[in-house]
């Protein structure tokens, strides 16, 4: 997203919450096609089951709507919502450590031409391997294809943080790859 798209969303957002802050049922519905896909995709990363992220994301939506009225509405809405998804991943992950679920390399990842599909199993065991705050923040830059600035308002830490985390966990994944393809 251009800087000037951010700026427009970032406009809408703030309508659509001071709508449904006043009582406009209807307008969260935009908020909820605007971010549906991302949150589901996010969901899926972490619990790995498609209709378990499809509840998971739904329940956030349901949960930031009974919270709406603490929002404030001069800030950004997804860094927000992230939160409250996440944090409903991870009493899923909680919950449900032994039940059966799809491994994440069964899941179509969106990898370049070239990248075969032995390769993204690989990455993706590579990935499992990660300290839980390691994969997120590498699914969220390079599965989601969040910027360094978006994740930063996501998980509510300074930009030099994130950059340095990235960094962290692509050289923590090669090394976990180094083992895996040997």
């Amino acid at each position: 997203m251009t800087e000037t798209q951010v700026e427009s969303q970032l406009e809408i957002d703030k309508q659509c919450i001071e709508a449904v802050q006043s009582g406009d049922k209807d307008a969260y519905c935009t908020i909820v096609k605007c971010y549906m896909k991302k949150a589901y995709y996010i969901a899926l990363g972490f619990v790995k089951s498609e209709p378990d992220a499809l509840d998971v994301s739904q329940d956030a939506f349901i949960k930031a709507y009974k919270h709406i009225k603490k929002f404030k509405t001069g800030n950004p809405f997804f860094p927000w919502f992230y939160q409250i998804l996440k944090n409903l991943c991870l009493d899923w992950l909680k919950k449900n450590r032994k039940r059966n679920q799809i491994p994440l390399e069964n899941i179509k990842l969106s990898s370049g031409p070239g990248c075969s599909q032995d390769i993204k199993i690989q990455i993706w065991k590579g990935i499992e391997k990660l300290p839980l705050a390691q994969k997120e923040i590498l699914i969220l830059r390079y599965f989601q294809g969040f910027s360094y600035v978006e994740i930063a308002r996501m998980l509510n830490k300074p930009l030099g943080s994130v950059m340095s985390s990235i960094h962290y966990a692509k050289r923590n994944l090669r090394n976990k790859m180094e083992k895996i393809l040997k």
